[in-house]
């Protein structure tokens, strides 16, 4: 199974409903150990941060072509947590309730994030701030690139 890591950023302009957007890098080495990069970013959206941090995942994920071993780097405690303590297990289980706190944001997304991730060994791994990985710094620069520009996708693939 190949090992991928995927290193993901949101950038929500105006919280909560400004301008984002969201950078990911997928880097994974073939079985001649040549490392690859790809650098994939969305456009201009009007959402909340959570919500990029969200779609900076899936985006990652949904862009893998079989079935991995990945490592999923963000800078969200949420995303992270709703993984590695459990918590959407638990809103899954309880017809997406976060007990007497009410309902959970962002169904759409966690769904499609459930589904992205179904094929896959995911490992969710936290990054404190950008000062964790420098690639999680390079995702916030594609993520604040795309909040700033205008309605476009970046898919641009890094060449040796």
């Amino acid at each position: 199974m190949t090992k991928v890591q995927i290193f993901t950023d949101g950038a929500a302009r105006g919280n909560p409903d400004g301008p984002g957007g969201y950078g990911t890098i997928l880097q994974f080495t073939d079985s001649q150990g040549v490392l690859h990069e790809k650098e994939m970013s969305g456009g201009f959206v009007r959402t909340t941060n959570n919500r990029m941090e969200l779609l900076a995942a899936i985006t990652g994920l949904e862009a893998l072509n079989r079935p991995c071993q990945v490592d999923l780097y963000s800078d969200s405690k949420y995303l992270t947590d709703a993984f590695n303590q459990h918590w959407i297990d638990n809103w899954v289980k309880n017809n997406w309730k976060r007990g007497k706190s009410g309902p959970v944001k962002n169904i759409d997304l966690w769904e499609r994030l459930l589904r992205a991730k179904a094929p896959h060994q995911v490992n969710f791994i936290w990054v404190k701030g950008h000062a964790g990985h420098p690639e999680n710094e390079r995702c916030d620069r594609l993520a604040t690139a795309a909040a700033d520009g205008d309605n476009r996708m970046i898919d641009e693939g890094l060449e040796g």
